[in-house]
């Protein structure tokens, strides 16, 4: 038996000014580093012991993550960090105001944007350069991803670096982003296509996975 707990990053400045973010790097903003302190608080109160933990290459989720780490006293163990485990890439609609995008297109269709699972928002002209992801060789960076394309990029990692080391019995901590802890959750729960537009992941609410010795799910709970 294992256990894995999964958290979204605290509250973001893109968060607070409700502006499409992907794969910008924004900060917290200091209500995200208090959600991340009372997160680590939670998860201390189960006594779980981690044998890792699995981040994101952005840092509104390495900054949770370390606050999480220092609240439940594990700073010490492995942290690994992935762009498989960045935010879905939201495209040309990165850096937009929500409510500004909505009044031009209309909400039914930043709906479909945001909460569909193969609608690609639309793409940015070219890719951007990051020298961060320089070292994982090109076509890294996206134009931009449907929920589908972020799904398929994530699964990789759950297959080759977290689902073993649960078969070897080690819990494992997962700190990332809304949409891609949405992919998780999909493959996790069997989420229909249909009906994730109706999965959603909060700032900072720890959820955690009971695994038996075969990855069968035996209990889910919201810390």
């Amino acid at each position: 038996m294992a256990t894995l707990v999964i958290l979204r990053h605290g509250e973001s400045v893109a968060n607070r000014d409700n502006v499409f973010t992907g794969w910008s790097d924004v900060p917290l903003t200091s209500k995200g580093r208090e959600q991340a302190r009372i997160a680590g608080q939670a998860i201390a109160r189960t006594g779980l012991q981690f044998g890792a933990l699995h981040t994101s290459m952005l840092q509104r989720a390495i900054v949770t993550a370390n606050l999480v780490l220092e609240q439940i006293d594990q700073l010490y163990i492995p942290e690994y960090k992935s762009w498989r485990l960045n935010e879905r890439h939201y495209g040309a609609l990165r850096g937009h105001n929500k409510d500004q995008v909505r009044d031009q297109v209309g909400d039914r269709q930043v709906k479909i944007w945001r909460r569909s699972f193969d609608v690609v928002p639309p793409l940015l002209e070219q890719v951007d350069q990051d020298r961060r992801y320089d070292r994982f060789g090109p076509h890294i960076e996206p134009r931009g991803e449907s929920l589908e394309m972020a799904y398929h990029r994530l699964m990789p990692y759950w297959v080759d670096q977290v689902a073993p080391r649960l078969l070897a019995g080690q819990n494992q901590l997962i700190v990332a982003h809304g949409s891609t802890l949405r992919a998780l959750i999909k493959y996790l729960d069997r989420v229909p296509d249909a009906d994730i537009s109706q999965v959603e992941v909060a700032n900072g609410e720890p959820i955690r996975y009971e695994f038996d010795d075969h990855l069968k799910i035996l209990k889910k709970t919201l810390l």
